[in-house]
């Protein structure tokens, strides 16, 4: 089969490479799973960087949210245990937490419907506890994570201010059903959501970036409001003033999705069920700006990692060269 692998730890589009290799073995309550479809996730590029909380054995396959196919028929997603990652033709999960994939979306969007909108549903229904009629701001919401939050806020009742980077993306926050839209890089965010709300600020601000847009953040939340802190796609880790989260009465709240799947697997099918359900009402359709053949994945990781695109990238190893989806 074919398989990106990484050898050394680098830029993904530096030191991924596409191998011809044997198909993995699944060991003792795995399965083997013919890779329909596989989103990429910033976390991706982490991976290939070694600047991921877990750090696989080299080489490894990277792609940690597929759309298969399992061998007697079932479309399921998954998160493929590494080394043997989502970016091949065949992956290898746990056969435990294989969900089935929603009818209502096609395999790149079942793909995408994972990791980022159960990111979304936990940080905004379980951790901030999102009442309908609140207002949430969700930093980068033209992104994978962003757009999911975006939707799922929507669904919940919320009026969603969306921040995003430069006419384009601001544009696909517009689309994605924002209320309000920002452009960080021409508008001050805290003074447009103060203006927005009538001086209150967010309710719920859902952050995936750190960094410059915590700081924007923790100006912006309303009294007893709460930041959600999901993680730190801009590259740096905020340092919090607790001091400032003591005199406005405002919470802090992390989120690490991946904990609940051991802590909490129950809880995470009854999200699917949920997800699927919303995906069903036509509430939640993951957006999924490009689709790309196998042999497009390690530009795929690198543009994700450079911030330069919008919504989810799948990969489709049945996708020919130049053939569309």
């Amino acid at each position: 089969m074919q398989a990106w692998r990484v050898h050394d730890n680098g830029e993904p589009g530096e030191v991924m490479r596409l191998e011809e290799t044997g198909p993995p073995t699944p060991g003792e309550g795995r399965i083997l799973l013919k890779v329909r479809a596989a989103n990429v996730n910033f976390p991706d590029a982490l991976l290939c960087r070694g600047q991921y909380q877990v750090r696989p054995p080299l080489p490894f396959t990277p792609g940690v949210e597929i759309c298969g196919e399992t061998e007697d028929g079932r479309r399921v997603i998954a998160n493929p245990e590494l080394p043997y990652g989502g970016f091949a033709e065949w992956a290898v999960a746990a056969a435990d937490a294989v969900l089935p994939a929603p009818d209502a979306l096609d395999d790149a969007e079942a793909a995408a419907l994972h990791i980022g909108y159960q990111t979304g549903w936990f940080g905004l229904h379980r951790r901030a506890r999102l009442e309908a009629g609140e207002t949430l701001l969700v930093h980068a919401a033209a992104g994978g994570v962003g757009s999911a939050a975006v939707q799922l806020g929507k669904a919940a009742g919320a009026r969603v201010i969306g921040v995003a980077g430069g006419a384009a993306k601001a544009a696909v926050a517009r689309e994605l059903g924002c209320d309000v839209v920002i452009d960080r890089h021409t508008e001050d965010v805290v003074a447009v959501v103060k203006e927005a709300t009538d001086g209150r600020g967010a309710d719920v601000i859902y952050d995936p970036v750190g960094g410059t847009a915590y700081a924007q953040s923790a100006k912006a939340v309303a009294f007893e409001g709460r930041i959600l802190v999901v993680g730190f796609a801009g590259g740096t880790v905020p340092s919090p003033a607790l001091n400032h989260a003591l005199v406005k009465n405002y919470s802090i709240v992390g989120l690490h999705w991946g904990l609940y799947n051991t802590r909490n697997p129950e809880l995470v099918r009854h999200c699917h069920e949920q997800l699927t359900d919303l995906a069903a009402r036509g509430a939640i359709k993951p957006l999924v700006s490009e689709r790309v053949p196998l042999a497009g994945a390690a530009a795929a990781v690198q543009r994700v990692a450079d911030g330069a695109t919008t919504g989810r990238v799948a990969v489709l190893p049945a996708l020919k060269d130049g053939a569309a989806a």
